[in-house]
């Protein structure tokens, strides 16, 4: 055995785990882990943030753009909490994100004496917001308690966990034995039952649709089989868009798929909460129960799933797995080989997507803008949305073509989530090109991430849609209230020009044609750039009626 301190032991595990990259900001409380940071850069890269919520959404950036576990590390109390947006986006989103954190020195855990960053049950408030979090009492414990943190993030429903170390500990040395083998995510066995109960279901569909989230993104060749079977639609919201790519027949985006949803006869959910049908196209404030039709089929690796929202045929189990199974199984059931019935189905879904085009198209400005900017960026770039009017309008106006390359926070819609998300994003993925869309009030959350760009260049191009306000809020106010609007206005600076002062590139478009002219040549310089678009306030169409039609 060796004696190496606590901190040490975190960073051996760490690397032993495959783990390439660590975001956070340093505190006296973790000093240790740094410090071991720094004797392995070999190995192990360490990226510094300027504020600890953006070192946790550059974990969750990285995690979301590749599937592997984002790992960042922070100071207790105050340092934890302020991260702990992205660790609630990492749980509405399922991504395998691990907060690192320190605690008050061991003797005073509890203790309640006003030591630095001491906050009351640490470990039970990060239990609340995680899936699983734990404390390692001693370096020898280190190995053991990281294995099980990677388990915990990686087997069935992925999630965030934490874990944290008494500052004593941290610093001290002791003994510690790393393990040979580590244990792995286990996937649950599929039951040949389910699988035929879902055959059953979907062989006798008419109009089936298809709809993917985050659960699937890995299943993108087995997803299409089963589309190309059934010459069914697949759609998607956010999470699961590109598992089809949307320029093929068969894939849709929300808008699409909507022109659908009233004929459709079976739901298929591959790895979907199915926010869109049951909530954003329900009634308005969304189904409490599921409605009798259409029938559902669901695909789910997480088995309490299927008791929050019921299925007619459940399949738990792997999503990949599960529609592969769910294939050969329709196959032995003599389903392919029906030329005149999916004609007639192809021919709906390219009806419905000639419907869904002018309405999309009818959200002006921020639909040319979009379109200039898919026109700029390569097809394998990736897209950050935000909270603004533009990032609501690429859920059906900005073509994806790939999993993971439409980022977003799901169903947390985190304001201010975007910009450091995207550095995350950039640095898992060096070789793409990064598009960081941003209103003016989000872009303020982390603004000071400009300067973790620019001294460890990190090449991510933030759009800022400038509308001096929160448009959003100021519509519904203006609308709901007697034309009184409270707090929606902002005073905004001169972004490009304050892009500057950090050594960022920053520039202006005026029109979609500047944008993407703009856009082209800061992605060609893959540097840290700011493109600064001025709107009009009150001039950007309302979204909403044509994402969320019965809301």
């Amino acid at each position: 055995m060796e004696r190496i301190s606590g901190g040490e032991a975190i960073v051996r595990s760490l690397i032993d785990r495959g783990v390439d990259t660590v975001f956070g900001l340093p505190g006296v409380q973790t000093y240790a882990v740094f410090d071991a940071l720094r004797r392995h850069g070999g190995k192990i890269a360490s990226v510094f943030s300027r504020h600890e919520q953006g070192a946790g959404y550059m974990a969750f950036g990285y995690a979301r753009s590749t599937g592997k576990p984002g790992v960042y590390c922070v100071v207790p109390g105050p340092g934890a909490l302020n991260s702990a947006a992205a660790l609630c986006t990492a749980w509405g989103c399922n991504e395998p994100v691990l907060c690192i954190t320190g605690e008050v020195p061991s003797p005073f855990i509890g203790k309640r004496r006003g030591y630095l960053h001491e906050l009351p049950n640490q470990l039970e408030t990060m239990r609340s917001l995680v899936k699983w979090a734990a404390r390692i009492d001693s370096a020898a414990q280190a190995p053991e308690i990281v294995d099980e943190a990677f388990r915990q993030m990686t087997t069935g429903r992925p999630g965030p966990v934490a874990i944290e170390m008494a500052w004593d500990v941290m610093a001290r040395r002791g003994p510690v034995e790393f393990p040979a083998a580590r244990p792995e995510a286990l996937k649950p066995p599929l039951d040949e039952r389910q699988i035929g109960r879902a055959a059953q279901l979907v062989a006798a569909a008419k109009n089936p649709l298809i709809m993917t989230g985050s659960g699937a993104v890995e299943a993108g060749r087995e997803v299409l089989a089963l589309a190309e079977l059934l010459a069914a639609p697949v759609g998607a919201f956010r999470s699961g868009r590109g598992v089809v790519s949307e320029e093929r027949e068969l894939g849709l985006n929300c808008v699409e798929a909507y022109e659908l949803w009233a004929e459709t006869d079976v739901l298929i959910a591959i790895g979907t909460r199915l926010e869109a049908p049951y909530i954003r196209w329900g009634p308005p404030g969304g189904y409490l129960e599921r409605p009798a039709h259409p029938k559902l089929a669901r695909i789910d690796i997480d088995p309490v799933e299927m008791t929050r929202l019921r299925a007619d045929a459940p399949v738990t189990g792997d999503a990949a797995e599960a529609t592969a199974a769910l294939v050969r199984e329709l196959r032995a059931r003599h389903i392919e080989g029906k030329p005149p019935a999916d004609a007639a189905r192809r021919e709906r879904i390219a009806a419905a997507k000639r419907a869904a085009r002018p309405k999309i198209a009818s959200l002006q400005p921020q639909a040319a803008y979009l379109a200039a900017m898919r026109r700029a960026m390569p097809r394998d770039g990736i897209l950050v949305e935000e909270i603004s009017q533009v990032g609501y309008v690429a859920l059906c106006g900005f073509p994806i073509y790939a999993p993971r390359t439409f980022i977003s926070s799901g169903f947390q819609g985190t304001l201010g989530f975007g910009f450091p998300t995207a550095l995350g994003v950039k640095l898992a993925n060096p070789g793409k090109a990064v598009v960081s869309i941003n209103g003016d009030g989000g872009f303020l959350y982390g603004l000071a991430e400009l300067s973790a760009a620019a001294q460890q260049n990190i090449g991510v191009v933030a759009v800022v849609f400038n509308n001096h306000s929160y448009q959003n809020v100021r519509r519904d106010q203006l609308r709901l209230f007697q034309g009184r609007a409270t707090g929606a206005d902002l005073d905004t600076p001169d972004f490009a020009a304050l892009a500057e002062t950090f050594g960022v590139r920053g520039s202006r478009a005026d029109t979609p044609q500047q944008l993407e002219q703009e856009l082209e040549q800061a992605i060609r310089a893959d540097a840290p750039a700011v493109i600064e678009v001025e709107i009009e306030k009150d001039s950007e169409a309302n979204p909403w009626p044509v994402i969320n039609p019965n809301l």
